[in-house]
């Protein structure tokens, strides 16, 4: 026993509770928080999608907008007070009811599909990062491009390739590993900066394109029939399609939360998310109508509504507007992947390896592990059969929630031993067996299961946005008997 307690000294000081005086963040930083979250090619993409692509009525598409993220809104407020009242991250409060053995692995999961996001993530900012390069090497010489050491590809990757990789990481470990204030301010700079370039670009097509704008929108609007059997379907849809892209920050939130100054703050900033949807649903429409009212009159020719901005960036063949949109892409993929994927990664491997990792080593971890996904991203790890892997990783996560709110509200009480979390006595509760919650674990395995189902069951396929949901509720569920008996 003496020798399982010792696995838990703390070692490092980057999981213990924050200082007061530290829990810093209030309802501004959270809008900040959200407003990175949205801000991504693929957020822009999909809502663009939704209301312009599928001839859905746009009251259904906004209504299941915000009813799905209305669901973000409640499920981040009931995890995100565990660690917002505690000072605690999710790796750590993870230990309360899965045993201190048990959250070392189980939190490991959060980090093996954030690791494999951050190199995905990592290498669509390289290529971003690359364009920008090679556009500054044609200014200089445009031959320079034909050179043939630049054709030649390893792994699918040309050297240049390969540099933007480089500095894309050493870019972000120099950025990430500045400590929890400076993400903050990084998170501030990097949402008011897209909204900004969203701006712009949206003077600059409404100036010259506002007649024609007003009636592409009312042409693409539809609002007729909002009450109607045949909406149904889509409402369901267009629900879990939004929900589904936020899912994966609902369970590691208190990574973020544990800096709030108060509760009522964090719960205020959460409810900006709606509002967030809002603004950038506005300006993903009308910048893609926009975009395409301008091809048209340029007489570029397009077989359909491009809704991904770097599609439409493509048809402009402008230098100057190419390089323009990068740099706001850039900064969206790189604060997207701080929240998404770096910091809940190394707060889970550092939770791993509390002897050993500091937060500095735990980056070196993540960045290496990057470097490996995103530089052989081409050739080995964009195959169905990996991905699939990864989503099935994924559908632990809803039950994972479960299990934390059964245990921190109905079973524990909202009461925390902070000391035993870290140095536990041996008749600790969080020890459980060496370790292990045997009735949290099979509740996760069995939700788990129900969840992952909606992806290996075809006939279940129309649920699979909703897995998340439907893993956290029998999960739940279950938990809370096996406690009574």
């Amino acid at each position: 026993m003496n020798q399982q307690i010792e696995k838990f000294q703390l070692r490092n000081w980057e999981l213990v509770s924050v200082n007061p005086n530290n829990r810093n963040w209030v309802w501004s930083d959270y809008f900040n928080y959200w407003a990175v979250s949205i801000q991504s090619v693929i957020g822009f993409s999909l809502i663009a999608s939704f209301y312009l692509l599928y001839d859905l009525n746009s009251i259904i598409v906004l209504s299941g907008c915000l009813i799905a993220v209305f669901l973000v809104f409640i499920l981040t407020n009931i995890i995100g007070k565990t660690s917002q009242s505690t000072g605690l991250p999710f790796p750590v409060i993870l230990r309360l009811s899965m045993g201190l053995n048990g959250a070392r692995y189980i939190g490991m999961l959060r980090a093996l599909v954030g690791i494999f996001m951050f190199g995905i993530q990592t290498f669509f900012i390289s290529k971003s990062l690359g364009y920008l390069f090679r556009i500054l090497l044609y200014q200089i010489d445009n031959q320079i491009l034909t050179n043939e050491y630049l054709l030649i590809f390893f792994f699918g990757l040309n050297p240049l390739d390969w540099f933007s990789l480089f500095i894309t990481l050493l870019f972000q470990l120099f950025l990430f590993t500045k400590g929890p204030e400076t993400n903050r301010i990084f998170l501030k700079f990097s949402a008011f900066f897209i909204y900004f370039g969203l701006i712009v670009f949206f003077i600059i097509i409404i100036s010259e394109n506002y007649n024609e704008l007003i009636n592409s929108l009312l042409i693409s609007t539809n609002l007729e029939n909002a009450i109607s059997k045949k909406n149904i379907l889509p409402l369901f849809y267009i629900t879990g399609t939004m929900f589904a892209y936020f899912s994966i920050l609902i369970v590691s939130y208190g990574d973020f939360s544990r800096y709030a100054k108060n509760n009522k703050e964090m719960q205020l900033g959460n409810f900006t998310l709606i509002f967030n949807l809002i603004i950038f649903s506005f300006f993903a429409i009308l910048l893609t109508l926009g975009s395409d009212i301008i091809l048209t009159k340029n007489s570029i020719s397009i077989e359909r509504l491009l809704t991904n901005p770097n599609d439409i960036i493509a048809k402009f063949n402008n230098s100057f507007l190419t390089v323009f949109s990068l740099v706001f892409i850039l900064i969206s993929m790189i604060s997207t992947n701080l929240i998404a994927n770096y910091i809940p990664s190394q707060n889970a491997l550092i939770n791993f390896l509390p002897n050993s990792l500091s937060i500095r080593k735990a980056s070196y971890v993540v960045i290496f592990l990057g470097l490996v996904v995103g530089g052989f991203w081409l050739s080995i790890f964009n195959q169905p059969s990996i991905i699939l892997i990864f989503d099935n990783l994924s559908a632990f996560f809803g039950p994972i929630f479960g299990i934390i709110i059964a245990d921190y509200y109905y079973v524990k009480k909202q009461k925390i031993n902070h000391k035993e979390l870290f140095y536990p006595k041996e008749n600790s509760e969080y020890i459980y067996s060496s370790g292990w919650n045997h009735k949290a674990i099979f509740s996760l395995i069995i939700g788990f299961i129900f969840s992952a189902s909606t992806i290996w069951n075809v006939n279940l396929s129309a649920l699979e946005s909703f897995g998340w949901i439907i893993g956290a509720l029998i999960s739940f569920i279950l938990y809370m008997l096996l406690i009574k008996k």
